[in-house]
């Protein structure tokens, strides 16, 4: 019975370990999204140890009547599905600001705010041969500011991340 336990535990640490997947070190692109009227955002994920990492993005928009920036940070935990595909999880935060400004809406007044937020993040990603990954996540946004998200203090966002990888 004992050698049949250690048996187990070797080719459970060991189907494990085939499965797992290193990430790449550094990943620089874009998450190109609906990010609540943010658009698209830099974004950034540093490898924090084989299966985890941590995933920055700024967004910002600017025109006549508007002006905002939007920045995230997520933890990330990373599970590989086979070959190149690889799906995660994460949970973080952020802040950002905007300004909106139109004479014919709100009577002529600024709409002002600044805000922080609690973000989770699922989503899967596929890493091609050359250093191109690709993901599609869905990350949910719980805000706490004045006007945040239209009186309403949940976001949801879905993107398509493209990054390079070194």
């Amino acid at each position: 019975m004992k050698n049949f336990l250690i048996t187990g535990i070797i080719v459970l640490i060991a189907s494990v370990s085939i499965n797992a997947q290193e990430i790449s070190k550094n990943a620089l692109g874009l998450r190109l999204g609906d990010s609540d009227g943010f658009g698209a955002e830099i974004s950034y994920q540093g490898r924090l140890s084989a299966n985890n990492r941590l995933e920055l993005d700024l967004g910002w928009r600017d025109g006549k009547n508007y002006d905002g920036f939007k920045l995230a940070g997520l933890y990330q935990w990373v599970w590989n599905i086979e070959d190149g595909f690889n799906w995660y999880v994460g949970l973080g935060g952020g802040l950002g600001s905007y300004d909106y400004n139109d004479n014919n809406f709100n009577n002529g007044n600024d709409f002002t705010d600044t805000f922080v937020f609690a973000a989770g993040d699922i989503g899967i990603e596929y890493n091609f041969d050359i250093p191109l990954l690709i993901s599609l996540d869905f990350r949910p946004e719980i805000g706490f500011g004045d006007e945040l998200y239209d009186n309403n203090d949940l976001g949801l966002d879905i993107a398509l991340g493209l990054r390079y990888q070194f």
